[in-house]
Formats: structure tokens, sequence, C-alpha cells
């Protein structure tokens, strides 16, 4: 049951980075972190990191809880 569980949360967060390409220009810009960086929250556990290019969106990270993501956006 817990695996079907996960399977469906990251099969969630996948068709939620997915559909970042329909309205890419959302979330919280984060040019103090990284030039052109975007976080959004994710069912109130997950932060997404992500930048739009030209044609395409780039997903850096996907961090959970308390992880420290500026630190890791900052490398």
């Amino acid at each position: 049951m817990f695996e079907t569980l996960a399977e469906r949360y990251i099969s969630d967060i996948i068709g939620f980075c997915q559909g970042l390409s329909t309205f890419p220009e959302r979330g919280t810009k984060r040019d103090d972190l990284r030039p052109d960086l975007r976080v959004i929250g994710y069912a109130k556990r997950a932060t997404i990191a992500f930048s739009v290019k030209t044609d395409q969106v780039i997903i850096y990270g996907v961090f959970y809880g308390g992880q420290d993501y500026d630190s890791l956006m900052q490398e």
C-alpha cells in the first residue's frame, strides 16, 4: 500500500511539473539564488525549483519539508 501511495505522489508531482509548460511564468522569482530561478509549492509539502527558457521549462529539483533549497540552488 505505501508503495502505491508513494508512486501516486511521485506521479502527481511529475504531472504538476509537466503542467508548468501551460503557464510557466508562475511561482516566485528567486533571482537572488540563481538567474531566472522560480520556485512554487506543491501540496504544502514540496517546493519545486525551475526556470523558464524560450521553449522549455527546466526543473532543477523537488525539495521536501525543511530542506534548505536556498543553499542547494546557490551551488
